[in-house]
């Protein structure tokens, strides 16, 4: 099984994070962050990934700090969980939609780094939670797990679905693009050779 841990600790942040790309959904959090625990949880189930995640951050100032360190910590975990990604489709990509909201992700482990995020949340708190805090998630996700993520949201009038399908989207996509690809078995998909 394709599986990582990892533990990033500053002076800011403590975070363990623990994966395992060939899972069922399970997982766990503890993160003093319940709206993004819920939003891994979306990742985790959609994605068939089991997800582990501890989090101590400085959340008396606000959540920024700990969601882009959760963000690069869990990049990290999925990098070393895939290593040298031979076999696999490389390219994944979802659709969601919840209710009136529709959002599409897709990813290539392309080995750099890049994100298109083109989303505009009807408000700008959902709950107590900051949603401009998900580009830092997914920025520091890309910038670590060294993929090329597209983030659309089309449409919505409600930012908690808004937001519910992005991360729905983004564990679907995931998915897509580590899962074997038979024709390919051992073989990294680029002509490069390496990703």
């Amino acid at each position: 099984m394709r599986k990582a841990e990892v533990v990033r600790d500053t002076k800011e942040t403590q975070v363990r994070v623990k994966v395992n790309l060939d899972g069922t959904g399970a997982a766990r959090f503890r993160t003093g962050l319940p709206f993004l625990e819920h939003m891994l949880e979306q990742v985790a189930r959609h994605g068939l990934l089991d997800l582990e995640v501890e989090a101590k951050g400085d959340l008396h100032i606000d959540g920024h700090h700990t969601v882009e360190d959760i963000g690069i910590t869990f990049g990290q975990a999925f990098a070393k969980a895939a290593g040298a990604k031979a076999g696999v489709r490389r390219y994944g990509h979802a659709y969601v939609p919840l209710d009136e909201a529709l959002s599409r992700v897709v990813v290539d482990l392309s080995g750099r780094p890049g994100l298109e995020y083109h989303v505009t949340y009807t408000r700008a708190l959902i709950g107590e939670f900051d949603v401009d805090l998900m580009h830092e998630f997914f920025q520091g996700f890309v910038n670590h797990a060294q993929v090329t993520l597209h983030i659309d949201n089309f449409r919505g009038n409600n930012a908690h679905h808004q937001c519910e399908t992005i991360f729905k989207a983004f564990g679907r996509a995931l998915r897509m693009a580590v899962e074997a690809d038979p024709r390919i078995e051992g073989v990294v998909p680029s002509t490069k050779g390496s990703l």
